[in-house]
């Protein structure tokens, strides 16, 4: 299987878009906030945008040289570009959008995503989940070396969402390509790459897999946009532990060694919420009232103070948590990190 590799650098409005990156047989995904410039990278790559400068291959195929005056026009390029409102054409069934792609495995690609009963229908007759899947059938029948995912989500409502994300995940792992999407949403990147990099207006901050980058934020950018609670203070050591005054009033400790201005990552499931200050080994205790009590599936995420927590269903019924309530938010020095300020 080719490896694309990519090296480039584009003037943006505010920023230069400075990227390099070489994608296997994987799925890499860029994150980041709108803006960021992880749509233009997908763009540059199909040739729908010529960067100011780089390289842009597929293996040995060179698609982009801008010092040696190569660019090959998007159509001779092996790409298939999903949109991120799938831009399939209202006027046509889902077999001729399919077939628009390339016509040699239209019925293949009907069958592998699916939507094989829907040939005859239109766009606007079928599910946004559905549209998706003949979107992504329209890109493979390009037989792509390349396939780039552009918000691949975003267009559904929540619960077709988490199903569709499932039927991706399989799909994407089963072609074997190497495979560049862009979103702003972590779990989407969580679920579907196997690295992730972190885009801010025009770097990549941090690449790795999700785990790496919750284990090890480069900074409290990464760090917040992976879920966590990001506190600011003031650090300076004493027994043993970092002592932070935090700017907002109060104070919390870690293992981490500091001084000076800092941040502060603690994730919402490293957060334990009771009615009175625990007796155990924890040292960091937040007393506040509840500011919200959100339930997502199984889990509870209730807000304390500056801190966000994440504990069971069944603990949050157990203590009878109420916005408004007065409880105590616990979290150990341990699990208490100094990042970078971004």
């Amino acid at each position: 299987m080719d490896t694309l590799t990519l090296s480039l650098r584009h003037a943006l409005r505010s920023f230069a878009l400075e990227l390099t990156l070489d994608v296997g047989a994987e799925t890499v995904a860029l994150v980041g906030p709108s803006g960021a410039g992880k749509s233009t990278v997908l763009r540059a790559i199909a040739g729908l945008v010529r960067p100011d400068a780089g390289r842009i291959a597929l293996g040995d195929r060179v698609w982009l040289d801008t010092a040696a005056g190569t660019s090959v026009p998007p159509e001779r390029r092996s790409v298939g570009l999903v949109f991120q409102e799938y831009a399939l054409f209202p006027h046509m069934t889902v077999r001729a959008n399919v077939a628009f792609g390339g016509s040699a495995r239209v019925d293949a690609l009907l069958e592998q995503l699916g939507i094989a009963e829907l040939a005859g229908a239109r766009p606007a007759e079928i599910s946004g989940g559905e549209r998706q899947r003949v979107a992504l059938a329209r890109a493979l029948a390009r037989d792509p070396g390349v396939l780039l995912l552009d918000e691949p989500l975003s267009a559904l409502d929540a619960h077709t969402r988490a199903a569709v994300r499932a039927e991706l995940r399989e799909l994407l792992a089963e072609l074997r390509l190497p495979v560049l999407l862009v979103t702003h949403d972590f779990e989407d990147a969580s679920t579907l790459a196997d690295r992730i990099g972190v885009l801010v207006e025009g770097r990549v901050l941090q690449v790795g897999s999700a785990a790496d980058l919750i284990a090890a934020p480069a900074d409290a950018f990464v760090a917040s946009f992976t879920g966590a609670n990001v506190l600011h203070g003031v650090a300076r050591a004493g027994g043993g532990l970092t002592e932070v005054a935090l700017d907002g009033g109060g104070r919390i400790w870690t293992t981490d060694a500091g001084a000076g201005p800092v941040a502060l990552a603690v994730y919402p499931w490293d957060v334990s919420i009771g009615r009175e200050t625990p007796d155990d080994s924890a040292v960091n205790h937040v007393r506040a009232p509840i500011a919200s009590v959100v339930a997502l599936g199984n889990r509870v995420r209730v807000r304390v103070g500056p801190v966000t927590a994440e504990v069971t269903a069944r603990s949050a019924e157990r203590l009878g948590l109420r916005e408004g309530d007065v409880v105590v938010a616990t979290f150990k020095a341990t699990a208490t990190r100094l990042v970078r300020l971004a």
